[in-house]
């Protein structure tokens, strides 16, 4: 088992992970609440990769991290996951204008 410690790298190879043989990758996760820790599991029975924290803003990278699977899940490993990162969104976004007076 490996624990990986740079959130963006377990991402990137959890769903590398899922698109080489999404029909035995599973993934997993562990909230122990004495201990305050979150331990997230992606494995295909040949390689498994762990990442644990006890963070609690983790938990809106782990959503997000649901999110990418299930849009995977539904759309087929092939799918494109940009529009669930917002890694796009972000560049294509306008700038908000300010609250100063209409002209």
């Amino acid at each position: 088992m490996v624990y990986v410690t740079s959130w963006e790298e377990f991402v990137e190879r959890s769903v590398e992970l899922f698109r080489s043989d999404p029909e035995s990758t599973r993934y997993s996760m562990k909230y122990r609440h004495c201990d305050g820790k979150l331990i997230l599991k992606v494995t295909d029975n040949r390689e498994c990769l762990k990442f644990k924290s006890d963070q609690a803003q983790d938990a809106k990278k782990m959503e997000k991290l649901n999110n990418i699977f299930f849009a995977l899940m539904a759309r087929g490993p092939d799918a494109d996951i940009s529009e669930v990162t917002g890694k796009e969104q972000a560049e294509v976004q306008q700038a908000k204008r300010g609250r100063g007076r209409k002209q």
